[in-house]
């Protein structure tokens, strides 16, 4: 089992049932999902950057990504319908507990000049988003083989009803938010 849902079920649980007043321990919110998605822009398309991409996210997330399409043209920015624009997976369960530990407890505190997270990125529905610039954070790549840097973004999906009960959740699951 991974160890954030292990600290889920005996610490954070009754954490949050005390703090909320909740009488069942299944009204706790949870983290649905983490979804990690990368734009490309102009790297898109080139089909060496768009492997890489693929290759690298693989790595970080530890599943394949899809390769997602534009919906519609843009020509202003040399967009067709239908061409890639960039890639993104989608967490769940145990990948999801183990992305999470690695990126609060290795890949965040790499970021320079790092400050804290904004405790104001929430949606209003209890989801989190946050973006990283630079993706070599994450030590499973292998930083001399990096060509291009990329930045991605980052969204927890939970199912708190409100942003305080989220971002308790993800404070007591260890968030480096700014004070």
């Amino acid at each position: 089992m991974a160890r954030l849902k292990e600290t889920y079920k005996k610490e954070i649980t009754p954490a949050m049932m005390q703090r909320f007043n909740y009488t069942n321990s299944m009204a706790v919110p949870r983290i649905k999902a983490i979804v990690v998605n990368m734009g490309l822009g102009e790297g898109a398309s080139d089909d060496k950057i768009m492997d890489e991409a693929v290759r690298e996210m693989g790595v970080i997330v530890g599943q394949k990504p899809v390769v997602t399409k534009a919906r519609k043209a843009i020509a202003n920015f040399k967009i067709r319908k239908g061409s890639a624009v960039g890639i993104k997976a989608t967490l769940r369960k145990n990948m999801m507990y183990e992305f999470l530990d690695r990126l609060i407890s290795v890949a965040i505190p790499r970021i320079k000049d790092f400050r804290g997270l904004s405790p104001n990125s929430f949606d209003g529905r209890g989801n989190y988003t946050f973006g990283v610039t630079e993706h070599a954070i994450f030590p499973e790549l292998e930083v001399d083989k990096i060509n291009l840097t990329k930045g991605m973004d980052v969204t927890i999906v939970t199912t708190a009803k409100t942003d305080e009960e989220a971002r308790e959740l993800l404070r007591l699951f260890g968030m480096p938010f700014r004070k």
